[in-house]
């Protein structure tokens, strides 16, 4: 009798999923860029799929809309700003 061949998968998740997510992002060279941060949040599919229809109607990615809005509402604070 024959062995089955062992099968693999498509594509196997990495045993260490954030060393992945940073590799991804060495060749750029902006410094902001370089040291990112995950952020999870909670939304409804409802809501998921406007913003990506939105994005693509803009001819952008859901991350780099999401990040001008972030930009946007959260301005960087200066010295000269603070209160």
């Amino acid at each position: 009798m024959s062995a089955h061949p062992i099968r693999r998968r498509f594509a196997a998740r990495p045993a260490d999923p954030e060393s992945w997510i940073k590799a991804a992002d060495t060749s750029r060279t902006d410094e902001a860029v370089r040291f990112t941060a995950r952020l999870t949040i909670d939304i409804t599919p409802n809501l998921r799929g406007r913003i990506k229809i939105v994005a693509f109607q803009r001819g952008i990615t859901v991350a780099d809309m999401l990040r001008d809005l972030l930009a946007r509402e959260f301005p960087l604070i200066t010295d000269g700003d603070r209160p």
